[in-house]
């Protein structure tokens, strides 16, 4: 059996809310492997869904700009929370996202110096985080949203629609940054995800004492709450939960979209 510490058995609990002798026991099952045990955990039923406590966040900014028919977010991270609120910082974003609107992904990489003597001025390892970049079709409509914390973006969404107008664009938009999907339709979903999940969804019903011929609609009925979870077109409207997004759209269509979180 492999070896394992008190502090393995501390971050085991923080990771999966489960309790400390339960997140012992996953770990003597499964030979101290932290995500066997983390799996062994959930099937059991002993731990949260999907809970990562002991992951923290990077400190930064989002910032997103349009120029045209192009549009851009950006994200620029840093150690605390205390550079990531000031003014240079706030602005260096800005820019960057203004840059790579107008010229391109290639714009943020060329700030490589800039963003140099910022760490020099600032004290602080600063680096560039994530980018995306809209190149609108013709006729589509963008739907935007930022939302603000102590004077910095912390979450930006685009999302490109059809036939929609820019209201229903930046409902849409708005619903995206705090219902957080991660994916547009269920077919998107990589085949391995999926397999993986009905997997772990099996188990943990047959450990619930589940009958098996009760099984295969137990099971489907949590795959598709699952897929609700991760789908937008699936997910419940946030202002209106009795509706989904592919209701609130109606004939409109998403064709993409795109958040970035601080830290994500």
């Amino acid at each position: 059996m492999a070896a394992f510490t008190a502090k393995d058995v501390q971050t085991l609990r923080r990771a999966t809310g489960a309790g400390m002798l339960d997140c012992k026991r996953a770990l003597e099952e499964n030979d101290g492997d932290m995500e066997k045990a983390k799996q062994w955990l959930r099937e059991k039923g002993l731990a949260g869904a999907a809970k990562r406590a002991d992951r923290e966040a990077t400190q930064g900014a989002v910032s997103l700009s349009e120029v045209g028919r192009d549009a851009a977010i950006v994200e620029l991270r840093c150690e605390t929370d205390f550079v990531a609120k000031s003014d240079a910082f706030v602005s260096m974003a800005k820019e960057l996202a203004d840059s790579v609107a107008a010229k391109g992904e290639v714009a943020a990489k060329d700030a490589a110096g800039t963003i140099d003597e910022l760490k020099t001025t600032l004290q602080e390892n600063i680096s560039l985080g994530q980018v995306v970049r809209y190149e609108l079709s013709e006729g589509t409509t963008l739907g935007t949203y930022v939302h603000m914390q102590s004077g910095r973006g912390v979450n930006a969404v685009m999302v490109e629609m059809r036939g929609a107008t820019d209201e229903l664009a930046h409902d849409v938009a708005v619903h995206v940054a705090f219902a957080r999907p991660l994916y547009l339709r269920r077919e998107e979903v990589p085949e391995e995800e999926v397999a993986a999940e009905r997997t772990t969804v099996e188990a943990i019903s047959r450990n619930e004492g589940k009958p098996d011929a009760a099984l295969p609609k137990i099971v489907e009925g949590r795959m598709n709450g699952w897929f609700k979870d991760r789908c937008l077109l699936e997910q419940s409207y946030a202002k209106d939960e009795k509706r989904t997004i592919a209701d609130l759209i109606g004939s409109a269509e998403i064709l993409r979209f795109a958040q970035v979180v601080v830290g994500g």
